[in-house]
């Protein structure tokens, strides 16, 4: 189980406790955290799960896919550390995630 915080572009925080082998996106769908439509329930087709992955975790949260990369193309506002959230599996090393939603999906 990590503890993971989702902030919203206005600065609202959500801290949820997210089951290990979840995705983020799983884990903000489950909580209701505004943010993350996650539209095509996470295939990886789309990009209304966009997050910034914190600076401090980037290491940590794995490298994108090709696949990923390609989807990021469609998200607006796409800075170094854009994840899809969809992407990201949850592990207790990810205890205390940080990531924040574009203003776009707010």
């Amino acid at each position: 189980m990590a503890k993971i915080t989702y902030i919203e572009h206005d600065g609202t925080k959500h801290e949820v406790d997210v089951a290990d082998g979840l995705t983020v996106m799983e884990g903000a769908i489950r909580n209701m955290v505004p943010g993350i439509d996650a539209d095509c329930g996470g295939a990886c087709a789309c990009a209304t799960c966009h997050v910034y992955v914190d600076e401090a975790w980037l290491g940590k949260t794995g490298e994108k896919s090709g696949v990923e990369e390609s989807m990021l193309d469609f998200a607006t506002d796409v800075e170094p550390n854009s994840r899809l959230s969809c992407q990201i599996k949850v592990s207790a090393e990810l205890d205390g995630l940080v990531v924040r939603m574009p203003e776009y999906q707010g």
